[in-house]
């Protein structure tokens, strides 16, 4: 029996389950597989009807095993990616049965493509890319590594996202040309309904419309 885990018990993870769970049932029997939770945190033996298991406990079984980190924290996600690789256990990509992705896209290991996400054309996005409910790449984008786009992210076409980078919850981004995308940078956060029209700086945040940096208070 195949095993498929999803790193990760809480909400996102409890969402992500049973995406996965419709999608395995799509070209598997039921009783060729199980899915199971990952989660080091607390006591709990179930969550949803699934067992939970801790790391040690799903890296030492002896049997096929795939995962996927639905976990936003981007530095959680690269250790935890690193150290399952490395024990043997292979990552698979979870894509909604009603999600949507056109032609001549390259999309790394371990996405998650929630329900409702669309990926339209010729857009290269990297390893273990979260797209939540109602996002969309449109055409040209770059996206690089670890990147988490919150629900109902906007990316317009010639935009890139460099590794890391956190868009928040209804942000939207402006469409680039060839010559000049709009390029967000390693590990930057757009907040939540921020409407992006430039270039943001690596590690920084922006918010607002038009998203600009954030000030941090004094005092």
């Amino acid at each position: 029996m195949q095993l498929y885990g999803i790193v990760g018990a809480g909400g996102f993870g409890r969402e992500v389950m049973p995406v996965v769970l419709e999608m395995l049932t799509q070209v598997q029997h039921a009783s060729d597989f199980e899915l199971v939770f990952i989660e080091d945190r607390g006591d709990t033996l179930t969550v949803n009807g699934h067992r939970v298991l801790r790391t040690e406990e799903f890296l030492a079984l002896r049997q096929e095993k795939y995962f996927n980190i639905a976990v936003a924290d981007y530095k959680t996600r690269e250790k935890v990616a690193r150290n399952f690789i490395a024990s043997g256990a292979s990552p698979f990509t979870i894509r909604a049965l009603n999600s949507v992705c056109m032609d001549n896209n390259e999309i790394g290991e371990g996405a998650i493509l929630c329900p409702f996400t669309i990926i339209t054309s010729n857009a290269r996005i990297g390893r273990f890319f979260h797209s939540n409910i109602y996002s969309y790449v449109a055409h040209d984008c770059q996206i690089g590594d670890f990147v988490t786009f919150a629900p109902s992210v906007h990316c317009n076409g010639a935009v890139i996202i460099e590794d890391y980078a956190y868009i928040g919850t209804g942000a939207m981004i402006r469409q680039g040309t060839p010559d000049k995308p709009i390029v967000i940078g390693r590990g930057a956060v757009v907040g939540m309904g921020a409407v992006v029209t430039k270039s943001v700086a690596p590690f920084t945040t922006v918010v607002g419309n038009p998203a600009a940096p954030l000030e941090k208070k004094q005092g």
